[in-house]
Formats: structure tokens, C-alpha cells, sequence
């Protein structure tokens, strides 16, 4: 049997015929079939998830996130040897703590009126709301922010919430 096929990305091909003579390994079938779907974000067959671990191990791929929320990447090392890292940290996303700074920020540049949740997800627009909020749980535990209000209504501030006070810092009567 003869299979005709077309090369997408010859630097891809590059790339792994470089960890092949660094690491003595060799590629199977299954494993571009899952290099490409990796490569397209596309979600991954549970025929083809047998061949992670060797990805893995290989370096051609990575890991990101936890439980049912895993995503896979192609590495950074493959990003670098295209001379493309920012592409990597874009698909990868920003880290956990980064995210948090950019909702302080954002908090802190509208103090005085607050901010919705709204707002917060075109921050952050590849995140969903729940985990937008456990971040602003994580902040507002670390006392960086507070809410006034509750439900779409509610407005985040920047700093611990005082009792003594209205939602912009001015003294209760």
C-alpha cells in the first residue's frame, strides 16, 4: 500500500528529526496524527492518548493545566528552534500569578468606580467566569481586593474591605 501525503510544515519536520538523532527516537504514525492534532488544538482521540507519555518524555509536547481541564502543547523548544517564542507563551497562556496582576491592575486603574465581572473577562478573555473567579477568591483571601455588592451588580476594589467605611473609602456615619 503507498499513502501520499503532503508536508504542512517543514520546519516541524526539522524539528523532529533533530530530537530523533539527539534522543535515538523514533516517530510513529499515531504519534504525528497526535503531534498534528496537538498542533491544531484540536481534542485528542482516546486511541491516539496512548502515545503522550512518549511525547512527553520526547519533548515535543507539554503538559498544562490540571484533571479534566489538561491541555497539550507543542513545547517550547520547538517554539525557540522556530525562533517564535512569543507564540508559545500566547498559546500557552500567561501563569497563574501573572493573571492575578493583571486583575489588580485593572482593579487598581478604576478604584473609584469599581470594576464588574464583565470587565474582569475581557481582561482575561480566554479564561472563563469561575476561573476568573477563584482568582478574585485568591486575591480578595490575600486581602488585594473586596466586593461591594453581590451578583452582577457587584463591584470590585482594590485592598482589604473595612468595616468603617463605604465602598470608596469614605468614612460611615
Amino acid at each position: 500500500m503507498t499513502l501520499h501525503g503532503e508536508i504542512q510544515d517543514p520546519e516541524f519536520l526539522r524539528f523532529l528529526e533533530q530530537i530523533g538523532q539527539e534522543r535515538m527516537a523514533s516517530f510513529s504514525t499515531e504519534d504525528f496524527l497526535l503531534i498534528d492534532l496537538v498542533h491544531r488544538e484540536q481534542v485528542l482521540p482516546d486511541f491516539l492518548k496512548s502515545r503522550i507519555p512518549h511525547l512527553l518524555e520526547q519533548g515535543v509536547i507539554e503538559r498544562w493545566g490540571r484533571g479534566r481541564g489538561v491541555r497539550y502543547i507543542l513545547s517550547r523548544r520547538f517554539y525557540r528552534f522556530l525562533g517564535k517564542p512569543g507564540v508559545y507563551t500566547r498559546r500557552r497562556g500567561l501563569d497563574r500569578e501573572t493573571n492575578k496582576a493583571l486583575i489588580l491592575k485593572h482593579i487598581g486603574d478604576n478604584a473609584t468606580l469599581g470594576v464588574r465581572m464583565e470587565e474582569l473577562r475581557q481582561v482575561l478573555p480566554s479564561h472563563s467566569r469561575s476561573q476568573i473567579q477563584v482568582l478574585l477568591r485568591e486575591l480578595r483571601k490575600e486581602g488585594r481586593v473586596h466586593v461591594h455588592g453581590a451578583t452582577r451588580s457587584a463591584l470590585w476594589f482594590p485592598g482589604p474591605a473595612r468595616k468603617d467605611c463605604n465602598h470608596e473609602g469614605e468614612k460611615l456615619q
